[in-house]
């Protein structure tokens, strides 16, 4: 072996085991480091809307942070019914979750203003800016699910709330004797009692099994979850009263948000903001996807919109709902009702 080659040999050498040392004295995270995991939560189920979102947010996430983060998606039933969802990222074990405003107004009764009846407006751009941006909104209702250590992350629409029933309504008088399967939210309670129902609340995995063996007459929910859980197989009516769209928020634990990095709060936030006109668009394309499915397997199937005149019958109806939403609240109630429906342009 030459002296040339013989010192190269050495030069190498030299350079390889600096390069091993320089390698193992870096910090553990800086050569090799597992990616932190966010749990998220989901109230429906595959291929849903909520799944839709999870999915895109996911993608996002992930490549905003180059694979630091990785988001696992939990459907719906894996970790309980909605309830148990928001106890899981109040604990902290969930840190990211779609909670319906529905459920979360039994713990947040400001929450129940979106149970009033014929509160938002039909223009869904309009529903869109205000329930992502509205300052008063997320200061209300902000405010109050830090108490619980949640934090309000965004709301959005999944459509219009259809009623189907195994009867016709079309006035308040047609639910007299009609057991309506409702959310278990006080005030959606009220208002169907107002309307001369007999509001039944159950989980919603029982809905399905209580139309077909009849002890409840009809439910109210959007198009998604009709087609999903097939509630049009065990009714004859969808009907559409204009009287609530179905608003789901997206929270997350309070303790674990102020705990993040700020270049990953920046990462949720934005991707956050990007989802709203992305979840908009699907919830328009699903909905509508999903309406010509339940005609195409039930053409028979009765599908009416209510008038204005039978719409203000119900309004009408449910006025003291209003009154008592407010006395339940107090004054951070009134204001984020007296905003909203100045926003909304649908006040009393």
């Amino acid at each position: 072996m030459s002296t040339l080659t013989s010192l190269l040999l050495v030069i190498a050498s030299y350079f390889t085991s600096t390069t091993v040392l320089f390698a193992s004295t870096l910090p553990k995270h800086d050569v090799e480091k597992e990616p932190t995991t966010w749990r998220f939560g989901l109230e429906e189920i595959e291929g849903s809307l909520q799944h839709i979102y999870a999915k895109a947010f996911k993608k996002r996430i992930e490549e905003k942070t180059q694979g630091a983060i990785d988001v696992d998606i939990y459907s719906y039933g894996t970790l309980g019914e909605s309830e148990d969802l928001t106890n899981l990222t109040a604990q902290g074990t969930v840190q990211l979750a779609h909670a319906s405003t529905g459920i979360l107004g039994k713990r947040i009764p400001e929450m129940q203003v979106f149970t009033l009846p014929y509160l938002l407006s039909h223009d869904g751009q309009r529903n869109k800016r205000i329930l992502s941006s509205n300052s008063t909104l997320y200061g209300v209702l902000g405010n109050a699910l830090i108490d619980q250590n949640l934090r309000l992350l965004t709301l959005y629409s999944e459509g219009d709330m259809v009623w189907t029933t195994n009867e016709l309504i079309r006035h308040p008088r047609d639910f007299d004797a009609f057991k309506m399967r409702v959310m278990s939210a006080p005030l959606n309670i009220d208002t169907f009692r107002l309307y001369g129902a007999d509001p039944v609340s159950l989980p919603y995995s029982e809905i399905y099994s209580a139309l077909q063996s009849y002890r409840v007459d009809g439910q109210s929910n959007p198009i998604f979850a009709i087609e999903e859980m097939r509630f049009y197989e065990v009714t004859d009516y969808m009907i559409w009263s204009g009287q609530q769209k179905f608003i789901t928020s997206i929270i997350a634990n309070q303790a674990w948000y102020l705990r993040l990095p700020a270049d990953q709060k920046k990462a949720l936030r934005s991707t956050i903001t990007e989802m709203t006109d992305i979840i908009h668009e699907r919830q328009e394309a699903l909905n509508h996807s999903q309406l010509n499915t339940i005609k195409r397997e039930k053409p028979d199937m009765v599908m009416l919109t209510l008038n204005s005149q039978q719409k203000r019958a119900f309004k009408q109806r449910a006025k003291p709902v209003r009154e008592k939403y407010i006395e339940m609240t107090g004054k951070q109630g009134k204001r984020l009702l007296e905003a909203l429906e100045k926003a909304f342009d649908t006040g009393p």
